[in-house]
């Protein structure tokens, strides 16, 4: 009998179309003129989304939901989660108490205990979810107005017709595939609308312009006395210690004790909730984790938060505005980055700005203006930014709305400015890929984004992402590496180690918190549920190239940038005594700014928390350090 041939999955092309053309831009600003070759250059990214989709439509051709060996394949998979519905461990997680968040928390739910156990919902939403992607594929009968999704739900039911949980499980794969394709790609609101347009006087105009602040900004300063009076503590009603609780729950989630654990989780979550004071919300948090840890629905989980978080230019906005009026950390980072910036390009004519993990660009447009308003005119500023592609068929589109808005401000402003955008993984970057001139002042930026790279506790028998970062950057030779960590130690491979670390170091985020902000407000609320959440998830229920949160102490950062043959250069006084005294005279009193070796720490009630440094190649004579 001759062998039948097997084709590749479907899900493999899926997989790889992101990445078979990374996707660079180039955008002229701050001049009215533009030449042909630019044009030809945002073409070339749209003619490659369209080859794709023609290779996608060759391999639509093989596929027919009728062919017996695609039935074939199926009985095996059917046979399994038969298997796996009736050896589930995890039965007495069938109905906890329900969490009150937003949606991301609503879906997340969903995935571990609608209509049944936990692990029914994953393997059944995990099967289905392969079986739609899967039919992108395949033709549709045009004489016939049943679709394909059906057809293949009842060769489902076919093979396994006496087993009514399974099908069940099926009814519950398809909404929550549904659900999850449908987040993927949001309608713009006319809320979402309004945010853009708000971002882009934000970047002509400046956080504090009049224009902005009806609209966007409120009081920056907060009566520090009536935070927290409001509403009087719930904990006084309940005599627990949660710390003590979600530890021994860690314990249990740790050593495979389910029922133990079940029941923990339900005494944590009737104590906890997402409105009350810090303990309580942080209580939330971590019961989600380890909820999502016990159910293996981690690594979607944090993939529905950051589809949230990076669609919704509304959330970027208020969170934006909660740190710079409340919290001093990210004001302290823009200001030291740009200043540092300014400095080292004083009596040039020239500057180079490459970015790791542009984001939506919001530290830029203040450097613009200073740099507008220098002595002798403004340099021309070239700046590349680099971020991760989006996983579509438009991986940089969110770096070209960065870059047309950073090009329009420094056009307004007078600027000559040019953008270049890189939509690739950081590692893949090269010097080549850079077009380094020598004649220009090159400065390398990253906040807080290298700790996302992977680290040799993944990669054991070659190089890691991160050392191949830090390994790029000082083939550059640029004049100044601006740096800025999280400080934690949350990138242990054992679990209780990661998480009594993360746990410490999120319970001063929350204090921090219940002192700055009220309660009710929803800048907090969104700060707390899209973003603490979102992080601690992915520490404490992801496991190998899942878990992507993966901070390093400021020490250690020093030893691998060292090893990767960079110097640390020394802080700038007067950069430093800046900003003790902005945040001394703006912000709460226990934010904390110190130095050590070196690097500007950041913290709240001596807790280190954040930390920033200066580098340059060991072997190059940096323009700071020569001044």
């Amino acid at each position: 009998m001759a062998e039948t041939t097997q084709q590749p999955s479907p899900s493999v092309f899926l997989d790889d179309l992101p990445l078979l053309a990374p996707c660079i831009i180039d955008i002229d600003g701050g001049k009215d003129d533009s030449s042909p070759e630019d044009d030809g250059n945002l073409v070339l990214p749209y003619i490659s989304r369209m080859l794709m989709e023609d290779i996608t439509g060759e391999f639509s051709d093989r596929y027919n939901p009728d062919h017996p060996a695609l039935l074939k394949a199926q009985q095996p998979f059917a046979e399994i989660l038969s298997n796996a519905i009736q050896k589930c461990p995890c039965k007495q997680l069938s109905q906890p108490a329900p969490l009150r968040m937003d949606t991301v928390e609503a879906k997340s739910l969903q995935l571990m205990t609608d209509k049944g156990s936990s692990c029914v919902d994953v393997v059944s939403m995990a099967f289905f979810k392969g079986m739609e992607e899967a039919n992108k594929f395949l033709p549709i009968p045009t004489d016939s107005d049943e679709t394909v999704w059906p057809s293949c739900r009842r060769k489902k039911k076919r093979l396994d017709r006496d087993d009514e949980t399974t099908a069940q499980a099926q009814e519950v794969g398809m909404s929550t595939s549904k659900q999850m394709a449908a987040s993927l790609q949001p309608a713009e609101t006319e809320e979402e609308a309004a945010a853009r347009e708000m971002l882009d006087r934000l970047m002509l105009n400046g956080y504090d312009h009049p224009s902005l602040a009806a609209d966007m900004l409120e009081p920056p300063y907060v009566d520090i006395g009536m935070i927290g009076k409001t509403t009087p503590p719930r904990g006084r009603r309940h005599a627990v210690d949660l710390h003590t609780l979600l530890i021994r729950c860690a314990e249990a989630v740790a050593s495979n004790d389910y029922r133990g654990a079940a029941d923990l989780l339900e005494r944590i979550k009737h104590h906890s909730s997402p409105t009350g004071d810090g303990t309580h919300r942080l209580a939330h948090c971590f019961a989600m984790g380890l909820e999502a840890r016990l159910a293996g629905t981690g690594s979607q989980i944090y993939r529905l938060f950051m589809d949230k978080l990076t669609s919704s230019t509304v959330g970027v906005l208020k969170a934006y505005q909660f740190h710079m009026t409340s919290c001093c950390f990210l004001l302290v980072q823009h200001l030291f980055s740009n200043k540092t910036i300014y400095n080292a390009v004083t009596g040039r004519k020239k500057l180079h700005i490459v970015h790791y993990g542009l984001g939506r660009g919001l530290q830029w447009p203040d450097l613009l203006r200073w740099l507008a308003r220098r002595d002798g005119g403004p340099p021309e500023v070239r700046l590349t930014g680099i971020d991760n592609p989006q996983p579509r068929f438009r991986p940089a589109q969110h770096i070209e709305e960065t870059g047309h808005r950073l090009s329009e401000c420094a056009r307004r402003i007078g600027v000559p400015f040019r953008f270049r955008g890189i939509a690739k993984k950081l590692e893949a970057v090269q010097v080549e890929d850079l077009d380094i001139d020598p004649d220009e002042v090159l400065v390398i930026n990253s906040i807080l984004h290298l700790q996302s790279l992977m680290d040799e506790s993944v990669f054991v028998e070659r190089s890691n992402p991160r050392d191949m970062v830090l390994s790029t950057i000082r083939k550059m030779r640029p004049s100044v590496f601006i740096h800025a960590v999280n400080n934690g130690s949350h990138s242990s491979a054992f679990f209780m180690t990661r998480f009594r670390e993360v746990l410490h170091s999120y319970t001063a985020l929350f204090d921090m918190m219940d002192a700055i902000a009220p309660r009710d407000d929803d800048k907090r609320l969104l700060v707390e549920r899209d973003m603490f959440a979102a992080c601690i998830t992915n520490i404490i229920a992801c496991e190998g190239m899942d878990r992507v949160q993966r901070p390093q102490s400021y020490k250690q950062w020093q030893i691998r940038s060292q090893r990767a043959g960079l110097r640390q250069l020394p802080l700038d006084p007067e950069i430093v005594q800046m900003l003790k005294d902005k945040v001394k005279k703006e912000y709460h009193k226990s934010f904390v700014i110190n130095e050590d070796q070196h690097w500007l720490l950041q913290g709240w009630k001596g807790r280190v928390l954040y930390a920033l440094s200066m580098w340059t190649a060991d072997d190059d004579r940096s323009v700071l350090a020569q001044t």
